[in-house]
């Protein structure tokens, strides 16, 4: 779970990130280098990234109360997903641009560009530092620290790409550097769509095997049967499972049925770290009410 320290992390990495992304737009105007431009456009979704991500932890962190029964964790989840398709939608824009320049290339000013490419990579060096202490198994702290991540490989690229300008003049170099930050763009956009997807439609989680789950409940004193299983994730690290459980009768009639539901519960935690489960028990005459609930 995250908190109030992710929260001055992002908040520092954000005020980082803003005040380079202000003098990077400036040079890349100067520069005349849509490399750096594309950096810029990139740094500005870290900016919103990490503003978004900033308020998702405040959101996360309120109490459950009226509808809202898990509170507003799935803040989180919605944050990373919003990071994806804004990766993706800058992505498309700057691949646009960049192929027009290389069929018409334009004149690039290399030592600007290899300048901006160089502090820009000290400082997401610096920004990528502050995010490695915040808890990085949330899927929306994980986008935030992609973003910045791929910054930093983009700068590379760019630092690259300005030295080949200054070396041969060859200002293709600029267009195809931001190729390059495009295809991180999108490799990076779809991993958080894919893992925010799969939390947003109530994916089991790839770390738990129901397979495996109902073996192993299966195997506690009593119980007869298992169906109706699910399991899945409210936000990075809660995982959520239900099932209905069928018990010997004798259990209900002799109070047993308490001491079931504790195994049960001791079973997930010891074998499946899984905290919160809603279990069922039921006697097996009660299959007959239950048509059409999965198996």
């Amino acid at each position: 779970m995250t908190g109030d320290g992710d929260i001055r992390y992002l908040l520092l990495a954000l005020s980082l990130i803003t005040v380079f992304l202000v003098a990077e737009v400036l040079a890349a105007f100067f520069g005349r280098s849509l490399a750096l431009l594309a950096d810029g456009g990139h740094m500005l979704t870290d900016v919103a990234a990490l503003g978004m991500s900033a308020w998702a932890v405040r959101l996360a962190k309120r109490p459950s109360e009226g509808r809202w029964t898990f509170g507003l964790k799935r803040a989180e989840i919605l944050s990373a997903a919003v990071n994806g398709v804004t990766l993706i939608a800058i992505a498309l824009l700057i691949a646009v641009e960049a192929i027009q320049r290389l069929v018409t290339p334009q004149h690039v000013n290399g030592a600007v560009v290899l300048t901006v490419a160089l502090v820009g990579a000290a400082v997401n060096v610096a920004v990528a530092a502050v995010l490695s202490r915040s808890n990085r198994t949330s899927l929306n702290i994980r986008g935030a620290y992609a973003h910045i991540l791929t910054d930093l490989y983009a700068f590379i690229g760019t630092a690259v790409a300005g030295l080949i300008i200054i070396l041969t003049k060859w200002n293709r170099a600029d267009p195809i550097a931001s190729l390059f930050v495009v295809l991180l763009m999108i490799w990076t956009a779809w991993g958080l769509l894919r893992d925010a997807g799969k939390i947003l439609l109530q994916a089991s989680p790839d770390s738990l095997d129901l397979v495996h789950v109902r073996s192993h409940l299966s195997e506690v004193e009593h119980v007869l049967d298992i169906h109706d299983l699910h399991a899945w994730t409210v936000t990075s690290g809660q995982t959520t499972l239900s099932a209905h459980v069928v018990v010997e009768d004798h259990c209900f009639d002799s109070g047993h049925a308490p001491q079931v539901l504790d195994a049960l519960q001791k079973c997930l935690t010891e074998h499946f770290e899984v905290e919160h489960a809603t279990f069922q028990l039921e006697p097996a005459t009660h299959a007959s009410h239950e048509d059409g609930l999965h198996p």
